[in-house]
């Protein structure tokens, strides 16, 4: 069987409890996986926001989640009230990714819209096909995440709540696991699945650990363009970044690159 990965030793920078699928599909094709969680996903500071939105939900005529994260954390509180999406019949449900419209779908209910890309721009687009004026939406997300979404919903007419579920924050990780990552500069790929696991692994790396990240002939993998533009702001350009905004696409872009860089050799 074919092992274009083979010896090739690949860090993995997304929050410890999701990098088994990743890690799988890379370590399939013979790759060594360094496990280097940049992030970790937490509650947020406060639930007032969100309870105060479950008690109000029938008020609302769409539902929007971004993420998997925002998914699990709303109807784990949502549970804790003694709710269940399934009381609210009205609500349509709208789903960035179809790993987020899966989630979704586990707690009963139907998704009614999925964008045909996996980013805020290509939602605002499909959702401006319909009329929003007045229309009253729920927006569970991450506490640090970009203003696009409910900005350019409210210049269609709608009535945005922003409620913060979960956040991301750096984990706790000492100077000596830091530079176990590049020990040798035996590193060659990096691969980043949103812009908080870029910026936190630069300050890992540059701030806490006070090093200078040694990326000559390291290759850099992006999940989809905002990661992407994140990477280049910080002076990074990504190699690879697929055209499907997910961990089984972004898998099949790493072994595309390294299987193509293999044959150029030849």
């Amino acid at each position: 069987m074919e092992k274009p990965l083979l010896g090739k030793r690949i860090v993995i920078t997304r929050a410890r409890g999701q990098v088994g699928e990743l890690s799988q599909l890379l370590k399939g094709h013979g790759a060594q996986v360094i496990e280097f969680p940049t992030i970790k996903i937490v509650p947020p500071d406060s639930w007032y926001p969100v309870d105060r939105a479950i008690e109000n939900l029938k008020a609302y005529h769409w539902v929007i989640f971004t993420s998997t994260n925002g998914v699990q954390f709303f109807l784990k509180r949502l549970k804790l009230k003694k709710r269940q999406l399934t009381e609210f019949s009205d609500l349509r449900f709208c789903a960035i990714g179809p790993r987020t419209a899966q989630e979704i779908e586990r707690a009963g209910v139907k998704v009614d819209l999925v964008p045909h890309q996996y980013c805020a721009e290509a939602l605002v687009q499909s959702l401006g096909i319909g009329e929003l004026e007045g229309m009253r939406i729920l927006l569970p997300r991450a506490k640090k995440a970009r203003d696009l979404l409910p900005r350019e919903l409210r210049k269609l007419g709608a009535v945005v709540d922003v409620v913060e579920v979960y956040q991301t924050v750096m984990p706790p990780i000492s100077k000596r696991e830091i530079k176990r990552v590049f020990r040798d500069d035996r590193v060659d790929l990096i691969t980043f699945t949103s812009s908080s696991t870029v910026n936190h692994f630069l300050h890992m790396y540059e701030e806490r650990a006070g090093l200078k990240l040694p990326l000559a002939g390291v290759t850099i993998a992006a999940i989809g363009p905002i990661t992407a533009s994140t990477l280049q702001g910080r002076g990074i350009p990504p190699h690879i970044i697929p055209n499907s905004y997910t961990i089984p696409a972004l898998a099949e872009a790493i072994v595309d690159y390294f299987r193509e860089a293999s044959v150029g050799k030849t």
